[in-house]
């Protein structure tokens, strides 16, 4: 069981003081931090595992050593391997359902963690039914033996809001400390979305991996309304990461700003993370004038652990370093950015309250273009995906 008393809202950046006190812009009374200007090398070995992909925006492991990634266009690949030079196979599968348009089409991935016994593993897509989008859905798949060809098994979530042009489709997938599913979704670019509780957008999601039921000991469970049984939290934006930190109950999620704000928050069940921006209900549209942490109409919001301040970096995929081989980068919080083309580094307190330093490696800033999926393998080495839409590639990053 999570103890939710662990979930509290990060408020102080002890290292980062001198930055936060020369911020002074914000619309309303929420500190913000800069990301660093410069890049320190932090000594990575970045390798090309493969290339020829279109918009891979996930990865995951098999207990044979391949790779599963999934495209942003409804294509399902198997790599042979982690290391460079592996081999490329298209999975045959039925994905004539997924809608792709803008941000949406095939997206998080997770693979189970019984796989060597069930072999499935689970998705999100943008559905659509006659070619209209309907939502974004959670749906749990079966890999054959043989890994060319795979088949539905469940659906397990349905109802994240979709719209024509797939603007803010969301979807990460991750297990959480108890192997619940954690799903960050998007609030589909429509502005009562974020603080609807009786909707799934805007939000995440804790459920049952099998059933994707609302838990137990969710915040809201003694709902009526089967979606709010499903939140772990909402008021949010675009949640692009979600990332549990080895050994503990934290869990940590990346989400996009509007052209500022970029924000790095610590889970807490139940929280508001304060973006509205239909302002209240009071206007129509979506009002990204409204801060993306806004404590004067919701005074006891979730304070953001890090924001990228006076610009907005698309953050994306977010990851913990493991393993001893990581040296002095072991236990720090990978980030990926999408515009920024560049991968941050977060060292966190233990505590996971405090963002205690920031760096920008080298080695991965405006190296390899648009970084999106960030994902720790079975060999400690950490997968990201580029996201420039052209000759993709899946790399393999460690410590040199």
């Amino acid at each position: 069981m999570v103890d939710v008393t662990r979930f509290v809202p990060a408020l102080v950046f002890s290292t980062l003081a001198a930055l936060l006190a020369a911020c002074t812009s914000a619309p309303v009374q929420q500190q913000r931090v800069p990301a660093p200007e410069g890049a320190e090398p932090t000594g990575l070995r970045v390798q090309r595992v493969a290339a020829g992909f279109e918009h891979p925006w996930d990865i995951g492991f098999l207990p044979g050593g391949e790779l599963l990634v999934t495209e942003r266009p409804a294509r399902l690949t198997l790599l042979s391997g982690g290391e460079p030079g592996a081999k490329r196979t298209e999975i045959k599968a039925d994905l004539g359902d997924v809608y792709v348009s803008g941000e949406g089409g095939l997206m998080g991935l997770v693979v189970s963690p019984d796989f060597a016994k069930t072999r499935e593993f689970t998705v999100c897509h943008a559905y659509q039914e006659g070619g209209a989008p309907v939502d974004v859905r959670v749906v749990t798949w079966k890999l054959s033996e043989d890994g060319t060809s795979a088949e539905k098994v469940r659906t397990l979530v349905t109802g994240i809001p979709l719209n024509d042009s797939g603007r803010h489709s969301g979807c990460r997938l991750e297990y959480g400390p108890d192997g619940e599913l954690l799903i960050g979704t998007g609030d589909a670019a429509q502005g009562a979305n974020p603080q609807d509780k009786k909707g799934l957008g805007g939000k995440v999601l804790r459920v049952d991996p099998k059933t994707g039921e609302g838990l137990p000991d969710n915040p809201f469970a003694n709902s009526s309304n089967t979606n709010t049984r499903r939140l772990a939290s909402y008021g949010h934006r675009n949640v692009q990461g979600v990332a549990l930190r080895p050994g503990t109950d934290q869990v940590f999620t990346a989400e996009h700003g509007p052209d500022v704000d970029d924000e790095v928050n610590r889970l807490e069940l139940g929280g508001n993370y304060g973006w509205d921006p239909s302002r209240g209900g009071t206007v129509d549209g979506y009002d990204e004038g409204v801060s993306m942490t806004d404590t004067e109409r919701f005074p006891d919001a979730v304070r953001p652990l890090w924001t990228t301040g006076d610009q907005t970096e698309a953050l994306c995929g977010a990851e913990f370093l493991a393993g001893e081989q990581w040296g002095e980068l072991e236990g720090l919080l990978a980030v990926t950015a999408l515009k920024a083309q560049k991968m941050f580094l977060l060292r966190l307190d233990e505590k996971g309250e405090q963002v205690e330093e920031v760096t920008v490696p080298e080695e991965l800033d405006g190296q390899y273009g648009r970084l999106r999926a960030a994902r720790l393998g079975p060999d400690a080495a950490l997968y990201l995906s580029t996201d420039d839409g052209e000759d993709d590639e899946i790399l393999r990053v460690t410590a040199d």
